[in-house]
């Protein structure tokens, strides 16, 4: 039976791991959006800190949120599987628990995705420190991008997504523990629907420890496998699509 959605509802997906340092502070740029109409679904992967107690304050106040506790850590890929069962919304957008939103955000997203009567918006971002000081300015974002330019590009930040579920259609992440969004985003554009990107950075990308450098060259190898193993893409050419690739990334990281 085809699931049918809330009309004009955004569901926010953010999974939970840990997340007491900054999880407020991502909540409350949710709050802050000029599109009221949403839902916040929170996936706790089995945190060891005190997420859950700050979620819980959290509530009290915003009868937006949705808390789900998993049974066991599963990593986010299921967690944000176990979100999109749960949540209600036409559109869907992606939250990392430590990055942010720009106010007007999901308003123009929306928008676009409306005016372009397309299914699935981007955004540029730009990336801050664990004090949420810019370290990188924007990275430019293409206005549209296909199937064939994802092959070789990392052009979609997974927190500046919105999709709608009455275009797409149900849809679930590969069970992957890394890569998860990239394989998603491959999966969703191979039957010829397009992305279209906003090139202003609406979402603050959190860097803090993570280290760019093994960042990169572990995604390299995430690249190959989702191309050869999910999409089929025979090895010569995932190859040459994963060179291109490394190349595109370094240049965006480094300049």
């Amino acid at each position: 039976m085809e699931k049918i959605y809330t009309d004009k509802l955004l569901s926010i997906i953010i999974p939970v791991y840990n997340a007491e340092k900054y999880i407020v502070e991502t909540l409350n740029s949710i709050y802050n959006q000029t599109y009221k109409n949403f839902e916040i679904i929170l996936v706790d992967d089995c945190s060891s800190d005190n997420s859950a107690k700050i979620i819980e304050e959290q509530m009290k106040s915003h009868c937006e949120i949705v808390y789900h506790l998993q049974e066991k850590n599963m990593g986010a890929a299921v967690a944000r599987n176990t979100a999109l069962t749960i949540a209600r919304g036409q559109y869907v957008a992606f939250l990392d628990s430590d990055d942010l939103w720009l106010p007007e955000k999901t308003e123009k997203q929306i928008k676009l995705i409306e005016e372009k009567d397309g299914a699935f918006s981007f955004t540029a971002i730009e990336m801050i420190d664990d004090n949420g000081q810019i370290v990188k300015k924007k990275r430019k974002v293409k206005d549209k991008v296909n199937y064939k330019f994802l092959l070789h590009n990392t052009m979609i930040p997974t927190s500046s997504v919105i999709i709608d579920r009455n275009k797409i259609g149900d849809f679930s992440m590969p069970l992957r523990r890394s890569g998860q969004d990239y394989a998603t985003w491959l999966q969703l554009l191979r039957d010829g629907t397009v992305a279209y990107g906003i090139n202003e950075a609406l979402v603050q990308y959190r860097v803090g420890h993570k280290s760019l450098s093994s960042n990169k060259f572990k995604s390299i190898k995430q690249v190959w496998q989702i191309q050869t193993q999910d999409e089929h893409i025979n090895k010569i050419s995932a190859f040459f699509n994963v060179v291109r690739f490394g190349f595109n990334a370094l240049k965006k990281y480094l300049f």
